[in-house]
């Protein structure tokens, strides 16, 4: 296996990490799958079932967190408060979102 070395801006390099944290990868190979998509003739996104599950959970987390809302107000802002805690913690908050 050949080994690649180069440089990354700090921005772009904690948001490799924060995808591939969410993706539940090491760094490398979250990166050596992009990298694979990108010679791939087929230009098919890696995570894209991934997605396609996540889309489907917010939908029904919205539905479910109107419908909370409406019966009860704090417990919303509680679970809101976890949801936000645990997003943040496995970095998949901006820091301005976390708080």
């Amino acid at each position: 296996m050949s080994k690649v070395n180069f440089r990354l801006e700090p921005a772009l390099h904690v948001a490799l990490m924060r995808r591939a944290h969410g993706a539940n990868l090491s760094l490398s190979a979250f990166i050596r799958q992009v990298l694979e998509q990108a010679v791939d003739e087929r230009k098919r996104y890696v995570f894209s079932s991934q997605d396609e599950i996540l889309a489907t959970s917010i939908q029904i987390l919205s539905i479910l967190a109107t419908s909370v809302g409406q019966r009860s107000p704090a417990a919303l802002e509680q679970g809101m408060a976890q949801a936000r805690a645990i997003l943040a913690e496995r970095g998949l908050l901006g820091e301005e979102d976390a708080s």
